[in-house]
């Protein structure tokens, strides 16, 4: 239940990014930026700490100290699925309705459940299939309001967003005997070289509310939330991870109620709640199956 309780934080991690994304009046780009510097400054020092710790079981043990040109080549690699993510969905909300990127990146556990069984051999169960059909039908509710038939290549990078997301929860599966957090940590500095041009075209103003906002972003939102995904991605199937994942737009508008009393649709509470339901449901049946 470890790793499903690290995925389950990392979307409440995750969920925030919405609420403060509306507080911060920076370019997108330069928000994923900076939380991403952030976001490997915190991964780095995690890793640093964990090594004095763990020094004699390091996984940065002598084989990768003899090609390290070649393991950053390859983090790199691996990290692009991350990257990707990233980009395209602030692309894609520049582009379409965030409620269309949304539901659109996540079919995500769609694209895990088959990448897994192609790439990892992982099957998926009857309770992920369930689970996946019943979240769909959830964000079918939660977003009924805001569904827009606008762009149409912004709907298309929203959709590979969501395989992009699905593939890097298979990646770091994959590499999940290496150490997931070092992929992630060249995604994040991938994404913060991307954003450059972006520093420069729209200068941020470092107002206290702005500083403070993309702090707890870069920091908390997506930097411990990556840990959190990077722990949590080694005990806890691909598919699994990305339905765990789900609960995130479910509790966006909660964080956006909480703090600026802008109430919900009845229809995204009940979604939400069908979402919350199918992911508690086969979380719960994985567990018992791994114990028995």
């Amino acid at each position: 239940m470890a790793g499903q309780g690290a995925i389950f934080l990392c979307a409440i991690l995750w969920s925030t990014s919405g609420l403060f994304i509306r507080l911060l009046d920076w370019h997108p780009m330069v928000i994923g930026g900076s939380r991403s510097i952030l976001a490997a400054v915190v991964l780095l020092t995690l890793r640093r700490l964990s090594h004095r710790r763990r020094e004699a079981a390091s996984l940065d043990s002598a084989p990768h100290a003899k090609a390290p040109i070649l393991r950053a080549l390859a983090l790199a690699a691996y990290g692009l699925c991350y990257t990707a993510t990233m980009i395209l969905f602030v692309i894609a909300n520049k582009m379409t309705a965030s409620a269309n990127v949304i539901l659109l990146q996540y079919t995500a556990p769609v694209w895990a459940a088959l990448l897994g069984w192609l790439l990892l051999r992982e099957k998926p169960h009857w309770e992920h299939w369930g689970a996946m059909a019943i979240v769909c039908l959830g964000m079918l509710l939660v977003f009924s309001k805001g569904i827009s038939a606008s762009s149409m290549l912004g709907n298309a990078l929203a959709l590979i967003s969501g395989i992009t997301l699905a593939a890097n929860s298979v990646v770091l599966r994959l590499k999940k005997d290496d150490n997931p957090a070092d992929i992630l940590i060249f995604a994040h500095i991938q994404c913060a070289l991307f954003s450059i041009p972006f520093f420069i075209l729209h200068a941020p103003s470092f107002t206290v509310n702005n500083v403070l906002c993309i702090l707890f972003m870069g920091i908390f939102q997506i930097g411990f939330a990556s840990a959190l995904l990077a722990y949590g991605i080694r005990r806890v199937p691909a598919v699994q991870a990305m339905l765990i994942a789900a609960i995130e737009p479910v509790l966006n508008p909660i964080w956006v109620l909480l703090a600026i009393g802008e109430k919900p649709e009845i229809s995204v509470l009940a979604g939400g709640g069908l979402i919350i339901a199918a992911v508690i449901f086969s979380s719960t049946l994985s567990a018992l199956r791994r114990r028995s």
